[in-house]
């Protein structure tokens, strides 16, 4: 017997996502700077120790280590030609992650580094292309869903449910950064889109999942806030991923100092709104899915 679908399980019960791989990545010894991705096959147990921990700590959904996995982010590195090796790679630990538990691998495509003509340089052919490389990969690896993260325009998200169609994902989860305006008042992304027409636009590209992860500011509240807006203008799931804070600069160093206790006091909020799936990004650790997992526990009793 199969197990059941990410959008299948989705419908009675809500999951809890991974937290922030890049601070754990710098935390086992990547540099900054260096590419985290190459791990996938040059140091694939310190992956599958970190992904270990989430599902650990109660993740039901583990993200690929590929946010940075399509071939113009990897040239840069010069690793543009093991885009297929790095993502499939990922696909395998994360998947290995969950051992004999049931849990669903979200293949991971981040920005893809640039902006697109007719406002930058590259031309959409090439991003496209690169794009539907990893997205047949990351298929190819077997995930569950494919999650466009981090993505500010329409341009790029358009591009990237498009090419995750054609490449046949499962299930497509787009997923946008917001920062929140000088004054507080709200918060849009770096683009100036707000959740609302974004989120129409995710669903009409054909996107199954809309999503918020990452940004300025973007704490528990403001994700809380994020889910509503959404929720107000289409009936798609939602997943969100809110960072641990605000990053501050120690020893040279950006750290996240919200402590899982004080991030876990919004989960019942953003319960409440209807997040379906509920993470963590930039500085969120397995300690904070653990407490996120035991509220959720709590929540449902």
């Amino acid at each position: 017997m199969s197990k059941e679908t990410l959008l299948e399980t989705l419908k009675y019960r809500t999951l809890i996502g991974d937290g922030a791989m890049g601070t754990q990545l710098m935390l086992a010894g990547l540099e900054q700077g260096n590419c985290g991705e190459v791990w996938n096959i040059e140091h694939p147990e310190k992956i599958l120790e970190i992904q270990k921990r989430y599902v650990d700590a109660g993740s039901d959904c583990i993200i690929t280590n590929t946010f940075g996995g399509c071939a113009i982010m990897l040239k840069r590195h010069g690793f543009d030609g093991e885009v297929a090796a790095i993502n499939i790679a990922a696909c395998e630990i994360a998947r290995e992650a969950f051992g004999d538990k049931t849990g669903f691998v979200l293949g991971d495509m981040g920005p893809f580094g640039g902006i697109m003509e007719p406002y930058g340089d590259i031309s959409e052919d090439v991003v496209r292309a690169a794009l539907l490389q990893q997205a047949k990969a990351l298929v190819a690896g077997g995930v569950d869903a494919i999650i466009i993260e981090t993505q500010t325009s329409y341009e790029e998200m358009g591009v990237a449910i498009e090419v995750c169609k054609e490449a046949g994902a499962p299930c497509i989860i787009g997923s946008m950064a917001y920062d929140v305006t000088t004054d507080g008042e709200t918060f849009r992304t770096m683009m100036g889109i707000d959740p609302e027409p974004a989120a129409l636009f995710m669903q009409e590209k054909g996107a199954d999942i809309i999503a918020l992860n990452c940004g300025t500011g973007m704490n528990m509240q403001r994700a809380k806030e994020a889910t509503e807006r959404y929720k107000s203008v289409c009936d798609l799931f939602v997943m969100t991923q809110a960072n641990a804070g605000l990053p501050v600069l120690e020893n040279m160093k950006v750290v996240y100092k919200e402590t899982p206790e004080e991030m876990v006091s919004g989960f019942d909020p953003l319960y409440n709104a209807g997040a379906n799936i509920i993470g963590g990004c930039c500085g969120s650790t397995p300690d904070h899915i653990r407490l996120f997992k035991q509220q959720l526990e709590i929540c449902k009793s």
